[in-house]
């Protein structure tokens, strides 16, 4: 299988040295611990490298600078892990409070070298001045809710990116929201969100696309 083949339709640009070869062990270990721990429904890799992998590059290939990213209920490292590949200069946190989960995500780390750190609790216990400079959540468990919590760890000035299906749902109205980015294939959403900025450009944007209280 080339990695890189099939991440064709979610890349603008060929994968930075060293990154596929990294892809693929980080493939090896989910379909390793896939096994005996439920990380995720997609078991076949192709799956799991379009959908998964695709996804998450997608997302990092829309995202500012940042130095700092918190991947809110990170999994299996989703779309944390793929976006501190392609985004080295930036270091991701995977929040992850389910134990086993966590200790994959300890896993990985380690055995991919990355900078990137576990906080292994729920997000809300993290020290309240921790902020980030861009929030990421995906298939989160009560996505509502899970906002409301995301919200405050995004830093003034900040982003939040929320990866959605169609699902119906109301945005934070202290963001301004861009135009909703349709991921390749599955046909999901990708909504970024910069804090405490003007509201106008990117929100009537955003309403012209997709009306309030229909995504």
């Amino acid at each position: 299988m080339k990695i890189s083949a099939l991440l064709q339709p979610y890349i603008s640009a060929p994968l930075p040295d060293g990154v596929e070869e990294k892809l693929a062990q980080y493939l090896d270990l989910i379909l390793k611990w896939n096994a005996r721990t439920n990380l995720t429904a997609v078991r076949d890799a192709d799956g799991i490298v379009r959908r998964h992998f695709g996804e998450s590059l997608f997302l990092g290939g829309l995202l500012p600078e940042f130095n700092t990213l918190l991947d809110f209920g990170s999994g299996a490292g989703l779309p944390g892990i793929p976006v501190q590949l392609l985004r080295p200069t930036g270091k991701v946190t995977l929040a992850e409070s389910q134990g086993k989960k966590a200790s994959f995500l300890r896993e990985a780390v380690r055995s991919l070298a990355l900078p990137s750190e576990v906080w292994a609790a729920r997000v809300e216990t993290m020290p309240e001045a921790k902020t980030f400079d861009v929030v990421a959540m995906r298939a989160v468990d009560g996505m509502a809710a899970a906002i409301e919590v995301a919200v405050s760890k995004v830093r003034s000035g900040g982003y939040l990116a929320l990866m959605l299906g169609r699902e119906k749902m109301d945005l934070p109205e202290d963001f301004d929201w861009a135009a909703p980015a349709e991921v390749p294939g599955e046909g999901g959403l990708i909504l970024l969100g910069h804090k405490n900025v003007p509201r106008g450009t990117f929100s009537e944007c955003l309403r012209a696309i997709v009306p309030r209280g229909t995504i």
